[in-house]
C-alpha cells in the first residue's frame, strides 16, 4: 500500500495529486515563484554518473514544474539557470550547461506554445555564446504573443552585479537630467533592474539542503517567503511543488507590519 501510494504522488495524474491541485487552486497562489535548482552534480555523483548527467535530469524537472506552475496559475516562474560565478566550473560542464537552452527549447518549445507559456530571461547576454543566446531568443519571439505563465530564465545572472549596474544607470540619468534626486525612491529603482517588467517573488524555493541565495535576486526578495527541502533538484517532482504552495499559503505575510 505503501508503494502505491508512493507512486501516486508521482503521478500528476493520480487521484490524490489532482484532489491537491484542485485544493491548492481554491487558496491565495503565489504569483511569482523563483526556483534556485541545486543538486544536479551530487545527484550524478551518488549513481556514479558524470555531473553532466544530472545537469540532463534536472532538464526533465523544468518541464514538469512549468506545466504544473502554469495549471496553478502561478503568473511568474524564474528559474536559476546559470549564475555568474559558474563560469568558474570545469570547461566541459560549462560547455554543456551552455547547450541545455537549445536541447530544453528545441524540445520542449511546441509544448509552451500550446500551453500559452511566455519565454523570457534576465541575465548579461553578451558573454553568452551566439547559439545559447539564439535558442533563448528564438523561443522569447515564438512565445511573445503569448499571456500565460512567463517562465523566467536567470542565465549569467548576478544580484550583486545587476544592482551596481542599476546604481550607474541611475547616476547616469541623474547627471543628464532625466531624474532628479527626489524622484528616487525604491519604485524607481526597481525599474533600472533586470526584471523591472516582473513583480518581485512570492515564493523561493532552494532544493538540495543549501539554505543560503547565492547571489541571486537580493533586492526582489526583500520580503519573499523561503522554502528550503534536502531534495535534490532531479528528484524535485510535482508533490514537492505542491508542498512549497501549501507551506506559502498557510503562512501569513506582514510586509513589516504586525
Amino acid at each position: 500500500m505503501l508503494d502505491k501510494l508512493k507512486s501516486w504522488k508521482n503521478n500528476k495524474n493520480s487521484p490524490i495529486l489532482r484532489e491537491q491541485i484542485e485544493f491548492l487552486k481554491k487558496q491565495p497562489i503565489p504569483e511569482h515563484v523563483a526556483i534556485i535548482m541545486d543538486g544536479n552534480g551530487r545527484w550524478a555523483r551518488k549513481r556514479a554518473l558524470p555531473r553532466v548527467a544530472g545537469h540532463h535530469e534536472g532538464m526533465k524537472g523544468v518541464q514538469k514544474i512549468t506545466k504544473l506552475a502554469n495549471e496553478l496559475g502561478v503568473k511568474t516562474l524564474t528559474l536559476y539557470a546559470f549564475s555568474t560565478e559558474n563560469w568558474k566550473r570545469p570547461k566541459m560542464e560549462v560547455d554543456y550547461l551552455m547547450k541545455l537552452p537549445e536541447e530544453f527549447l528545441g524540445t520542449f518549445l511546441p509544448e509552451l506554445i500550446e500551453q500559452n507559456v511566455r519565454v523570457e530571461m534576465i541575465g548579461y547576454k553578451e558573454s553568452l555564446p551566439s547559439h545559447t543566446i539564439g535558442a533563448i531568443e528564438h523561443a522569447m519571439d515564438k512565445t511573445r504573443d503569448n499571456d500565460g505563465l512567463v517562465l523566467n530564465f536567470a542565465l549569467n545572472y548576478g544580484s550583486r552585479s545587476e544592482i551596481v549596474d542599476a546604481v550607474k544607470r541611475v547616476l547616469e540619468d541623474y547627471k543628464s537630467g532625466i531624474i532628479k534626486e527626489d524622484m528616487i525612491d525604491e519604485e524607481a529603482f526597481s525599474s533600472y533592474l533586470m526584471t523591472n517588467k516582473l513583480s518581485d517573488p512570492d515564493l523561493l524555493i532552494r532544493t538540495s539542503g543549501e539554505i543560503r541565495l547565492s547571489n541571486f535576486m537580493l533586492w526582489q526578495l526583500a520580503y519573499t517567503e523561503f522554502w528550503f527541502t534536502d531534495v535534490l533538484w532531479p528528484d524535485f517532482n510535482e508533490q514537492h511543488f505542491i508542498e512549497a504552495v501549501e507551506a506559502y499559503q498557510n503562512r501569513q505575510r506582514r510586509f513589516g507590519g504586525v
